[in-house]
């Protein structure tokens, strides 16, 4: 097992990233002692990456270990990009310290996007959120998960192409799936399994081609593969127009008598530009609102 000390260029503020990530209850936090446990695949093996923070905001420095020797360059270079340690938050931070986000961007600062640790997984949870509240969508993929998944030192992996797509509509119907929603993942999954999808490849597409191809997959439409390039790729100058959520933080942002129209939120957004996921990201922090007592968070979707 290798250990690995990383100093990251401030600001980052781990412990609210921890606090949003432990929103999905598939995930292994420990706030406390600021540790997340990172389930990934290093050369098509489960790996467990143990990160946890020892720094500031100001000063981040981040321990990170697990996995076989042979894993180490690999979990890091994937883990760099995961946590947006690649790029200094600083840039961004001050980009906005001019726009209408400025007060918003003080109050989460150094708040990163953190993404989904597969691109699979990123595109089934995103199927599986569809036209869900949030407290619900995790629920049932936890139930996707557990019942289908497995477990590696006590951090679960979600179900591989291959076994979701040997699964009949029946077995997930049994968890509460709905049907279609059901034959969407197991879609997705055969196109995976045969070779009409690779997502290693579609990652490196542009934007649009990634779009495109997305949706002409059954079950799958643009706030999906808008949510899979925000949160699976990562890609910076994302603002999907027609989500809900983002249409509501605008709306309050600027005391609006009504949700603004698409055309409103191109108007309201062309200084926010070449960072428009972070836009995106923030305004729906600014209207996330948590209770001690459930942790529920509002749907964001279109």
């Amino acid at each position: 097992m290798w250990t690995e000390t990383l100093e990251v260029q401030g600001p980052y503020n781990f412990d609210l990233v921890l606090d949003r990530l432990q929103l999905d209850p598939l995930h292994v936090v420990d706030t406390n002692n600021r540790v997340i446990k990172v389930p990934l695949y290093i050369e098509k093996k489960p790996v467990v990456i143990t990160v946890q923070s020892k720094g500031s905001t100001d000063k981040p420095v981040f321990v990170v270990n697990g996995g076989p020797d042979s894993s180490e360059h690999q979990a890091i270079e994937k883990l760099k990009k995961i946590f947006h340690w690649h790029k200094p938050l600083s840039e961004i931070s001050s980009h906005f310290k001019d726009t209408d986000l400025k007060d918003i961007f003080e109050k989460h600062h150094g708040t990163a996007i953190v993404l989904d640790f597969d691109y699979y997984d990123c595109l089934v949870k995103s199927i599986i959120h569809q036209q869900l509240n949030l407290a619900f969508a995790y629920k049932l993929t936890e139930r996707f998960v557990k019942t289908f998944g497995f477990e590696v030192d006590g951090v679960w992996f979600y179900p591989t192409p291959e076994q979701t797509a040997a699964l009949a509509v029946e077995q997930l119907r049994e968890i509460q799936f709905s049907t279609r929603k059901a034959e969407y993942i197991i879609g997705l999954s055969k196109e995976i399994v045969e070779g009409k999808l690779d997502l290693n490849e579609l990652a490196m597409k542009s934007d649009q081609e990634i779009i495109d191809r997305l949706v002409e997959i059954r079950g799958i439409g643009k706030w999906t593969a808008e949510s899979f390039l925000l949160f699976g790729v990562g890609r910076p100058n994302l603002f999907p127009k027609a989500d809900i959520g983002i249409q509501k933080a605008v709306q309050k942002l600027y005391g609006l008598p009504q949700k603004p129209t698409q055309e409103e939120m191109e108007t309201y957004s062309k200084g926010w530009a070449p960072f428009l996921s972070y836009a995106s990201f923030y305004l729906w922090r600014s209207i996330e609102k948590r209770s001690e007592k459930d942790g529920k968070s509002p749907r964001y979707e279109a």
